[in-house]
């Protein structure tokens, strides 16, 4: 067998997350380590494709390369056996929402092993915090982790039940969980492919699964990008004035500083959304209900230099140190 000269296998979540500046920069750095191999082999091996995979394509190899494709046609995008459901639900609803969600599903399935996915690293912290006030077994795990740390949290996971594991996209790929009964995914998820593989920690093995998608009326437009997924409307659950008072004590053990890392991390993640993001003073007061819903007397202040580089200086209702 022939050795390559080099062989890149990258995963798509990891090129998502780049930067077009910083796309370009990976891309240029493979093409010139292939002009030095001796046979100018250029070979790269992602497990998932998107328009940020083709970028990286077009600008590293040659001209008449092959996409070879390994998912047989017709394949389902997900689990004929997951169950798919969504709620819209108002911003101010979210919190008592989901605490109403998985505090039914515990009572229904005394094995209960569930994902809750989150928009970013800070919202997963402060998602995480909130429902261990609230007295729920849970653990947390993102790329603000040690990575020591994640490992022995997805170790644990993997082995129990009667767990709730509050992630960001760090879990969405490469993780094998057993028996997830339950995926609840807060807030919108960055386009469609993100959604399935999410979803695609529940249902594994043949055993059945189901996935909750949870969105604000300003989120809905999501569901035309997945019309083809069977994604039913789901009942909103009464969530009673006593339950509403709870969740709202929890927020208020909450440290104030991880509300306010959620807040500037919000901002960003959908600043970064070309729907959301498009309309910046829309987007301010959108990011400023969510700040209130944390139990934020007020918008905490952003960096100018961060302000800046969200293309965010002067925008009314922000706070600027």
């Amino acid at each position: 067998m022939r050795l390559r000269q080099w062989l890149v296998r990258f995963d798509r979540g990891k090129v998502q997350e780049l930067s077009w500046r910083k796309t370009w920069d990976f891309a240029k750095i493979l093409r010139r380590y292939s002009l030095q191999s001796l046979n100018n082999d250029r070979h790269l091996c992602f497990l998932q494709q998107s328009r940020r995979v083709r970028q990286v394509c077009h600008i590293a190899m040659k001209r008449d390369f092959e996409y070879i494709n390994t998912v047989q046609e017709g394949s389902e995008d997900t689990h004929s056996q997951v169950r798919q459901m969504h709620l819209v639900a108002p911003l101010d609803k979210h919190f008592p929402l989901l605490y109403a969600i998985l505090k039914e599903h515990i009572a229904d399935d005394v094995d209960y092993k569930v994902l809750v996915f989150c928009t970013t690293a800070m919202a997963t912290r402060l998602v995480a915090d909130l429902l261990g006030e609230l007295n729920l077994n849970v653990r947390e795990i993102h790329s603000r982790k040690p990575q020591s740390y994640r490992t022995r949290v997805s170790d644990e996971f993997r082995k129990s039940k009667g767990l709730i594991l509050v992630t960001s996209d760090v879990s969405a790929r490469g993780v094998d969980y057993p028996d997830v009964t339950l995926v609840v995914q807060v807030g919108l998820p960055a386009d469609r492919e993100q959604y399935i593989h999410r979803l695609g920690r529940t249902g594994r093995r043949g055993k059945e699964g189901q996935g909750i998608l949870l969105l604000a009326p300003w989120e809905e437009f999501f569901l035309a990008t997945a019309k083809d997924l069977p994604i039913g409307k789901a009942l909103v659950p009464s969530v009673d004035p006593d339950t509403k008072k709870k969740v709202e004590r929890a927020l208020s053990n909450v440290e104030m500083k991880n509300k306010e890392a959620a807040y500037q991390a919000w901002l960003g993640y959908y600043n970064s959304n070309k729907k959301v993001g498009k309309d910046k003073y829309r987007l301010v007061e959108l990011a400023n209900e969510f700040s209130r819903c944390t139990g934020l007397d007020s918008p905490p202040a952003i960096p100018k230099l961060v302000l800046g580089k969200m293309g965010l200086k002067n925008i009314p209702g922000l706070h600027s140190k």
